[in-house]
């Protein structure tokens, strides 16, 4: 049978842009359908916006810090209002490069709602296209609990569209989005309060991590709640919220923000008409290949469920784009020492196995920590420590995982997901000379095993 295409992408973000572009490029007729934004959560209401709010947080430290080294400023003034527009511009470029690289690509673009309505057929707006091999690459979407008032809630979907920087912030959640926007909303000058319904936030990260990280935020005046969730939310007469607890409190803000989790964005897509299944959590259930129980369709990124990264979905689009059209060129996608970073204040860098990790998978492991304020701060007043760790294999002298909380943790951590991916053992960490005088050389400088 001939089809329209030989590739349908359904989603324009990080995943479908990368398969399509690729795949077009290896010779293929590609079609991509997007009904939102080009570039998906990532460019338009994610680690692009958000690292922008960030580095706009972070300016209050520079400010604070300046003295120290002979500034008198005068006293700062923010504009929540500037900081939004510039965004947003910076957004809207990004969006015509997405276009560009598409369309520059030779890949049709179509810009609606698309619904698959068999195993080799797709709608967008009421027309149909038929499509040897169908992509489903249509993100994650972020989910409010069911409570009474979960309407007056917003998520990161809202948050980077505030008309204002509001007065008062309750953020609830206990993963990066929380944490990352606790820091973004409070360094710009909201009061701000995280709450988790857990003993401690970033569930998964190495303790460590997460203890000195709530130790830092505490330092910084950060109202952390933990063993605590919301009932219900009303508003109020003025305008604000009231958040009623589980456990009888109530807190009054002028904005709740939920980062409780994102669920697979498969509404009105059609799989009812077609053999794909879902996992136990909702997912996509594909193979090591992507491969859906449909065969004709193949699905990628954050609607599977795997490791939620934007740089994770590009791999996996590279990978779906070779094996289709250029089998020669395919290697499978490696999800063992992928590097990440969560841009909290201060941030944290990762890569490889975490000490609880590494014990439970049966590895004697010999741990290496240093924890020290960083050079720049010794003309200051400011306490905060960094914290950098090892965990080694003690029998095989191989670095299994590499852990940081402090400035700059995800530009370091990033040469240090080169060295876990080729293998390093300990011994070449310590043969390697450190640039000095930076925070990164104690990576290399660390002789005592710490436990």
């Amino acid at each position: 049978m001939a089809y329209d295409f030989d590739l349908f992408v359904i989603g324009a973000g990080s995943g479908g842009v990368r398969a399509a572009r690729f795949a077009a490029g290896f010779g293929a007729k590609v079609a991509v359908a997007e009904s939102r934004y080009l570039g998906g959560t990532c460019v338009n209401v994610g680690c692009v916006p958000k690292k922008l709010l960030v580095y706009g947080a972070h300016v209050a430290d520079e400010l604070e810090q300046a003295a120290g080294f002979g500034w008198t400023l005068e006293e700062g003034h923010f504009d929540w209002g500037t900081l939004i527009a510039n965004k947003n511009r910076e957004i809207e470029r990004l969006n015509g490069i997405y276009r560009n690289l598409l369309v520059n690509s030779g890949v049709t673009l179509l810009q609606g709602h698309a619904r698959i309505t068999g195993a080799n057929e797709v709608e967008v707006e009421g027309q149909r296209y038929t499509a040897a091999t169908i992509l489903i690459a249509t993100g994650g979407w972020p989910q409010v609990p069911d409570i009474p008032g979960k309407e007056l809630a917003i998520t990161s979907n809202e948050a980077f569209y505030l008309k204002a920087l509001p007065r008062r912030v309750l953020v609830v959640g206990g993963g990066y989005i929380a944490v990352e926007f606790a820091g973004i909303f409070q360094g710009l000058g909201a009061a701000t309060t995280l709450l988790y319904r857990g003993d401690l936030f970033l569930r998964g990260f190495d303790g460590s991590v997460r203890t000195h990280l709530k130790e830092e935020l505490e330092k910084r005046g950060k109202d952390l709640q933990f063993n605590a969730d919301i009932q219900r939310i009303d508003k109020l007469d003025d305008g604000s919220l009231k958040a009623t607890l589980k456990d009888g409190r109530e807190l009054v803000a002028d904005c709740i923000f939920y980062a409780t989790g994102r669920r697979p964005m498969l509404d009105n897509l059609g799989l009812e008409n077609t053999g794909v299944e879902l996992d136990p959590r909702g997912f996509i259930r594909v193979d090591e290949q992507f491969q859906t129980t449909e065969p004709s369709i193949l699905a990628i990124g954050d609607v599977i469920g795997r490791v939620q990264l934007t740089p994770v979905a590009l791999a996996e689009g590279m990978a779906v784009a070779r094996r289709l059209f250029k089998p020669e060129q395919y290697r499978p996608v490696d999800y063992q020492n992928i590097p990440t970073a969560v841009f909290s204040q201060p941030p944290i860098g990762t890569v490889g196995l975490t000490e609880e990790q590494a014990l439970a998978a049966g590895h004697k492991v010999q741990i290496f920590e240093s924890r020290f304020r960083a050079m720049k701060l010794t003309l200051t007043d400011i306490q905060e420590k960094t914290l950098m760790k090892l965990v080694v294999d003690a029998e095989t002298d191989k670095v299994l995982g590499c852990h940081m909380v402090g400035p700059d943790a995800g530009e370091i951590i990033q040469g240090l997901g080169i060295a876990l991916k080729a293998g390093a053992t300990k011994q070449q960490f310590d043969e390697t000379i450190g640039v000095h005088p930076t925070a990164a050389e104690e990576f290399v400088t660390m002789r005592s095993v710490t436990r």
